[in-house]
């Protein structure tokens, strides 16, 4: 009888309460119905003269309809055993031999790449290096040093604004402007890097993200340097040995790229240049990345992540890691940020708001923190997708959280975690 109780007893509790369960259905359906009339419910709508409120109550019912039944099901089908997480597919395991014939491989497509596609499928991808480059420079501090940076894009601007300003201001060309925007960005990375030299965790976060947004007003406010909110145009792209790819060189006695070879004039000259330079720069990065996790201040980054203190019982100076994270991955951010300056001809503060340090974080997170190939696999992702979906442009940065949602509560190690090397004691 004890048996038999024990099964009813468990029967009992496995059974789902319908009760409870609707009153959680009914409000999940209210807060999704709060959630969604400001968004999809109600709209502006222009009417000659006048401006109306153009109510949209489909969409808010099948939102609430698709949530309240979702809600209601839920313990059915848990009770069917529902619950189980899909697994993730895994990475077939290769030899050295293959990754370096994969690797030759994807470097053969990705160069030949602007002369099969089309002039938008060329920038679009030459956007995709740009963050590349941002994500591999992110990833040195978030990935590797495991210090939170939400002011990364205070970098990113100040390498822009160095080369805008060095030709304003002095008529130097991108490749001379090209290693001292490196220089200055380092520059402002380790200076940041002393008063974060105690804090960890929220408070550092917190920090950086006053640091990017100072360097934001600045930029606003120094109108006599900058140009205030409305910028530096007028800013050249790069040249090619000294050619210019224009149609009329800039000054006289000089000699364009397409009169040098005796072809004719094409725009599109510039779009792949600027492509394979993107390229180049976004190799560069993950070659010196690479050699430097495999050197001992990748180590010394790799223990600091993992734990400060036992990291200073090791002889090692956190001052030192921290400022070295913050130095390297700011330099690349410099980089990145005159050849955005290159790419755009124009640069004002409103391309270097919060948005795109979060966009860059989600990029390392989304890839998998530590993991290089994750980050420029979510590079890619997050670039390429909204500009293959444009017609859904106004909810992009919703449909952006809610992928984030789900990616961190289905694998919050990322699409590509890194792989740590362990040893097993048995």
């Amino acid at each position: 009888m004890s048996a038999a109780n024990a099964s009813h007893t468990s029967s009992m509790r496995a059974r789902p309460d319908w009760r409870q369960n609707l009153t959680q259905a009914v409000m999940a359906s209210v807060l999704t119905a709060l959630l969604v009339i400001p968004i999809f419910g109600v709209r502006l709508e222009r009417a000659g003269a006048r401006t109306i409120l153009e109510p949209h109550w489909d969409k808010v019912a099948w939102a609430c309809l698709a949530v309240f039944a979702v809600q209601l099901l839920r313990p059915w089908w848990a009770s069917l055993g529902g619950t189980r997480r899909i697994p993730w597919p895994e990475l077939p395991e290769v030899s050295a031999r293959r990754r370096n014939v994969l690797l030759a491989l994807a470097m053969i497509i990705a160069v030949t790449w602007p002369f099969m596609a089309g002039r938008n499928a060329v920038d679009i991808a030459t956007l995709a290096l740009i963050y590349v480059m941002l994500g591999l420079g992110l990833n040195i501090v978030v990935g590797f040093a495991g210090l939170l940076d939400l002011g990364f894009v205070g970098f990113y601007a100040t390498g822009a604004y160095t080369y805008a300003m060095l030709y304003h201001w002095a008529g130097w060309g991108f490749w001379e402007a090209l290693p001292l925007a490196g220089a200055v960005s380092a520059l402002f990375g380790f200076v940041l890097g002393f008063p974060v030299l105690r804090l960890r965790g929220d408070y550092l976060a917190i920090v950086t993200l006053g640091f990017g947004e100072i360097i934001r007003l600045l930029l606003v406010n120094l109108t006599d340097y900058t140009g205030g909110p409305d910028g530096i145009s007028g800013i050249p792209k790069p040249t090619l040995f000294g050619l210019e790819m224009t149609r009329n060189p800039s000054t006289e006695g000089a000699t364009t790229f397409h009169q040098f070879f005796g072809l004719e004039f094409n725009s599109l000259h510039m779009v792949i240049l600027l492509y394979l330079m993107a390229l180049a720069l976004a190799v560069l990065t993950l070659w010196i990345s690479n050699r430097l996790i495999r050197m001992p201040i990748g180590r010394a980054w790799e223990a600091l992540r993992e734990d400060e203190i036992a990291c200073r019982s090791l002889g090692l100076n956190p001052m030192s890691i921290k400022l070295s994270a913050f130095t390297l991955g700011a330099m690349f951010a410099g980089f990145g940020g005159a050849f955005f300056a290159a790419r755009q001809g124009i640069v004002n503060p409103e391309s270097f708001t919060f948005i795109e340090s979060a966009l860059i974080l989600a990029i390392v997170v989304l890839g998998g923190m530590g993991s290089q190939m994750g980050v420029i696999v979510a590079a890619v992702l997050l670039t390429v997708l909204p500009e293959l979906a444009r017609q859904f442009a106004e909810y992009r940065m919703l449909v952006f959280g809610l992928v984030m949602i789900v990616m961190m509560v289905w694998r919050p190690q990322g699409l590509l975690p890194m792989k740590r090397h362990h040893v097993e004691i048995q």
